[in-house]
């Protein structure tokens, strides 16, 4: 046997011996407990990156703990098919979206196969295929069916050379198409909301329960959120019977409103704007339309507005004020409209004297101050200018102010969250159809469950222009009403990509299910996910539409269970060297940089930086998770994402690194085979271990304990890796007791602690252990029990310090008493070297650590 370890050779002798041995098939004893270990799964786009090789990585290693810890575990995979890059490639290329995506989805699964993850490959899915998306659409359909789905108008990205709706992907920086390059415009198409505004309040308070999940994560989706309490206020429009709604967090402040300013789409716009005012109104509308939601709202852009000549009536003043359209005011926030309050609110105190509006201050604060005129006071005060609320103090104000708008019938307290309802609808191909007939008698008619699912035409062309691909299928659209059998018209919009996203964890617990989504029992027994690992990017929508689908799925007597995921690690990213021109913004490649001390670049010769960024083709930083495999093998690859980096931290790829997991890999190939190849006649346990024993087996039994720890909850492997070196070395010291049952202890349990970290080598050198069993992979074995006894020192390291300096280390009883300690001292070599002849005053006594003796100073 070679005395090195060889990874392109004993990697794929192994592949078949763990997946036949039922490492990926799931348990159905329901008598043991379950674990459900999920990564987030990917987009099939082709190529396996390290972010991949990570996220996959760390699931895995907690699937193989658990299942040798004897839980019955689920640890699937599938695959994110639909979306934008499988629609780009039919245009560009030719190709049929669904051959694109499978193609890639063949080709990542044989990426991911060498690295040795242990999934149940029999219950993949892909999102993009009709036994999938079949119930994507049931799913919809209970929504509809709840009154939670509906039509509105909204705004899209609109080509007008193509004339076709744009994706902002498809958009770029100047705000221009990607095909035409025409300026791209704001468009207003009747689309498809998911109202999950009806959960905000729960699915803020949920976060509550979520004690497994990141601080960090749950006050993301808080802000999301973004629940504000305040008022609802009504401006009568002077000359209308109609009124401007607007929300506020400071009612308080409501004497000091000035202006009001509605988003320029509002639906009082026009009612508003006088004839004088309607062309220039017009035209700063159609120059808005061209700008995103981003541009508009963006901090450090001047805002821009315009005065539609009406007025509205401030009903607590009396007061007649103008009102405005604005570009920061979108019609989609709150009410289309906010009231300016410019002494009182930054924003509209820019606004105002930008355009000659009155200020007019309504709040001072409480302690005497200087004020800065070039700005507005927004914090809490004492009430000034305000009538019968003067003098009152802001909190108190809010009240008051409320109760009187109630009573007057110009408002009332609410409860606003920033959270709007989820807009599902997009005008795409590669897309789950939309489960829709419109009847011009019937309205919106479902389709019927027996006509599901409504599949995806292959006979498209793909043009990237004109209308949906599917809305230009006459055949395909033109259909019968299924209540009155009249002519109408399928909905030609596909979802959202995030629905499909937001159920597939519990496809997975009942995968090959025709009949429904899934059976109630089997998802009740397996879910909630214990854990799920995925990138800190979803951190937002992806988590906050699951965790709403499961909600309503709960309400609708699906599932039992209100939110989908126990606990949550979103690792970090992995990131590469990467070198950069600082006055270009260029990326320089590599293999371009003569000397990596000294980076200049090969064209300007200007002295480059040297960052570390996350990897991208576009960076030139990638590392091929295939390069690394067949240069160092699938463990060396796993080890190092693993060691390098906390969980949850970025990490930095460095060759050196990965030579170190390779080079200890080795030492534990060498360790082991040496012991195989001695094939010593271990001695028979015996009453009493000797002092070398017991080292080793407190070293043994420390391992266990500290690997153990480190790969619950908070999921340390970086130092769960660096136990398993301490054991390696403490073997190796330890090579005179090859013949004692407790080295033979060790090596078996470096090696199962070993295994889910890097399962190739362990399970070969498993099954060529002297006397083992060839019934069953390691993988399949229990997990090491630590023995607290072992963990007993006998004896302990005794630091002696004279005046708070450290003279030596003596050997102690374990045991030893505070009085006996000071004897062990004195009487040792370094106690009478430096005792003799002083006059000890004082004797300090750390137990188990040290021994300071103060002397008297004779001076």
């Amino acid at each position: 046997m070679e005395n090195r370890y060889q990874p392109q050779e004993i990697e794929p002798k192994w592949q078949d011996h763990w997946h036949q041995s039922g490492l990926d098939q799931t348990g159905t004893d329901t008598s043991q407990p379950k674990f459900y270990a999920l990564s987030m799964f990917p987009y099939p786009s082709g190529n396996l990156h390290m972010g991949h090789v990570r996220n996959y990585t760390i699931t895995d290693v907690i699937a193989r703990v658990k299942k040798m810890q004897g839980y019955r575990v689920l640890h699937p995979m599938g695959w994110d098919a639909f979306g934008l890059p499988a629609e780009n490639a039919a245009i560009e290329r030719g190709i049929p979206p669904a051959q694109w995506t499978e193609a890639n989805i063949t080709q990542m699964k044989t990426q991911l196969q060498p690295l040795g993850l242990s999934y149940d490959w029999s219950r993949e899915l892909a999102t993009c295929r009709p036994d999938y998306y079949r119930w994507t659409q049931w799913l919809f359909l209970q929504f509809f069916e709840a009154g939670l789905a509906y039509q509105k108008e909204a705004a899209v990205n609109w080509d007008p050379i193509d004339q076709t709706v744009l994706a902002n992907e498809q958009v770029d920086s100047e705000g221009r198409s990607w095909r035409s390059g025409a300026i791209v415009e704001r468009k207003l198409l009747r689309q498809w909301f998911l109202k999950i505004t009806d959960y905000a309040e729960a699915l803020l308070q949920d976060l509550e329960t979520l004690t497994g999940w990141p601080e960090r994560v749950k006050l993301m989706q808080a802000n999301w959120i973004g629940k504000s309490t305040g008022a609802y206020l009504e401006f009568p429009i002077v000359g209308s019977e109609q009124k401007i709604g607007v929300f506020t967090t400071r009612p308080d402040t409501v004497y000091g409103v000035t202006y009001v300013v509605l988003a320029p789409e509002h639906p009082l716009t026009q009612t508003v704007t006088t004839k004088k005012q309607q062309a220039k109104v017009k035209k700063f509308i159609e120059s808005i339309s061209h700008e995103s939601e981003l541009e508009r709202t963006a901090e450090d852009k001047p805002k821009r507005g315009l005065a539609t000549g009406g007025n509205a009536l401030n009903p607590f003043t009396g007061e007649e004020i103008p009102i405005w359209i604005a570009d920061y005011v979108l019609v989609e926030y709150g009410t289309g409209a906010v009231m300016g309050v410019p002494a009182h609110d930054q924003r509209d105190y820019e606004f105002a004297q930008q355009n000659q509006l009155p200020i007019k201050t309504v709040i001072i604060p409480a302690n005497p101050e200087v004020v800065k005129l070039d700005q507005a006071y927004t914090e809490s005060g004492i009430l000034i200018n305000s009538g019968e609320f003067d003098g009152l103090e802001s909190p108190i104000a809010k009240t008051k102010i409320i109760e009187f708008a109630e009573s007057q019938g110009w408002g009332r307290a609410r409860i606003q969250y920033r959270l709007r309802d989820w807009l599902i609808s997009r005008q795409r191909y590669w897309g789950v159809p939309i489960p829709i007939i419109h009847c011009p008698d019937c309205g919106a008619v479902p389709v019927p469950d027996a006509d599901l699912p409504v599949v995806l035409p292959e006979n498209v062309a793909f043009t990237g222009r004109g209308a949906s691909p599917l809305a230009q299928l006459e055949d395909w659209v033109n259909v019968k009403c299924p209540t009155c059998g009249k002519p109408a018209k399928r909905e030609t919009d596909t979802m959202d990509t995030f629905i499909d996203s937001s159920w597939y964890f519990l496809r997975y617990a009942d995968a090959r299910n025709q009949e429904k989504p899934f059976d109630s029992a089997l998802v009740n027994d397996w879910l909630p996910v214990d854990q799920y690992v995925g990138g800190i990017e979803h951190a937002i929508l992806h988590l906050l539409y699951s965790r709403f689908f499961t909600k309503v799925l709960k309400d609708r007597g699906l599932i039992n269970f209100s939110e989908p995921f126990q606990r949550l690690l979103t690792q970090g990213m992995v990131q590469g060297k990467t070198y950069k021109n600082p006055q270009t913004g260029k990326y320089v490649i590599p293999s371009q940089v003569k000397d990596p001390n000294n980076p200049v670049d090969p064209e300007s010769g200007i002295a480059l930086d040297v960052v570390y960024e996350k990897m991208s083709k576009s960076k030139h930083n990638g590392v091929a998770p295939g390069d690394v495999i067949a240069k160092y093998g699938a463990d060396t690859a796993r080890m190092f994402i693993l060691f390098k980096a906390p969980p949850e931290k970025d990490l930095e790829w460095d060759d050196a690194d990965v030579e170190g997991q390779f080079r200890f890999l080795n030492r534990v190939w060498r360790l082991v085979t040496g012991y195989i190849e001695k094939n010593p006649q271990v001695q028979s346990a015996h009453g009493e271990w000797s002092p070398d024993e017991k080292k080793l087996r407190r070293a043994i039994h420390t391992a266990i304990k500290e690997v153990s720890e480190d790969l619950a909850q908070d999921h340390q492997f970086n130092t769960a890796i660096s136990e398993l070196m301490k054991l390696s070395n403490a073997l190796g010291d330890a090579a005179d007791l090859i013949t004692s049952p407790i080295y033979q202890e060790g090596i078996k349990t470096l090696l199962l602690l070993l295994s889910p970290f890097a399962p190739h080598i362990s399970e070969e050198l498993w099954q060529q252990l002297p006397n083992q069993t060839l019934e069953k992979s390691i993988h399949l074995q229990a997990w090491p029990k630590v023995d607290p006894t072992a963990l007993v020192a006998d004896e302990i390291s005794l630091v002696i310090q004279i005046m708070g300096k450290t003279r030596g280390v003596i050997q102690v009883p374990a045991q030893a008493e505070a009085n006996d300690l000071e004897t062990y001292a004195r009487n040792s070599e370094v106690g009478e070297r430096y005792l003799a002849g002083q006059t000890v005053k004082k004797v300090i006594v750390v137990p188990g650590k040290l021994i300071n003796f103060v002397l008297v100073n004779k001076g």
